[in-house]
């Protein structure tokens, strides 16, 4: 296989990197594609009770397993298959079963604070920011954690005041001065959208000619 790239998609809670990621994926229309989820490299505290892991800090970069995304990242670009993690947000464990990824021309890397540690920069290709009001992101986070996660309003009101917002004003929003390219609104930027695929394609073009 020949160059694979690797393109990240930060933004804040509920910013749209799904939507856009989705996007990109449908415009491109290359079928060689893969996404991963910084969310699924939560780390797995078993020695843990229930309630103690709810009171982690899931928007602080240490919440994270970023020494085994690294290691995923770079297997993918040097076309090795890795075994993704998968998260359950219900109980806040890793689950036994991993999900095996193959090497792609096209990997896509989306998550919160993917900006916030230089190594994990260094192995992106194409940096994305999505830029989006905070009003929408909390509206965005409420109806997701309550229909997908079986949450409470009064619980996810109570983790975005006490750790989303301060963990956004601390590492996410820093990290936007790393990126590439920042997007308003997401999956609704028709025009920045059209000019990212338009860039992989220009990259993967070249890789196919060299």
């Amino acid at each position: 296989m020949k160059k694979n790239i690797i393109i990240g998609i930060a933004g804040g809670t509920g910013s749209g990197k799904t939507t856009l990621a989705d996007r990109i994926i449908d415009e491109l229309n290359e079928p060689n594609i893969v996404i991963i989820k910084q969310d699924a490299y939560y780390k797995s505290h078993q020695e843990l009770s229930f309630d103690e892991r709810k009171d982690i800090n899931f928007d602080h970069p240490d919440a994270f397993d970023t020494k085994l995304l690294i290691k995923h990242l770079k297997n993918l670009k040097d076309n090795v298959p890795i075994h993704m993690p998968q998260y359950d947000f219900t109980t806040h464990l890793r689950e036994r079963e991993t999900i095996p990824v193959s090497p792609q021309k096209v990997t896509i890397v989306e998550g919160i604070l993917i900006f916030e540690n230089k190594e994990v920069r260094n192995l992106l290709d194409i940096k994305i920011f999505v830029d989006t009001d905070s009003d929408v992101r909390i509206l965005r986070r409420i109806k997701r954690d309550i229909q997908e996660r079986g949450r409470t309003f009064e619980s996810v009101y109570s983790q975005y005041m006490k750790t989303v917002r301060p963990m956004h004003i601390e590492f996410v929003e820093p990290s936007k001065k790393f990126a590439d390219i920042i997007v308003p609104e997401g999956g609704m930027n028709i025009i920045a959208i059209d000019m990212i695929v338009s860039k992989i394609q220009h990259i993967l073009q070249e890789s196919e000619n060299s």
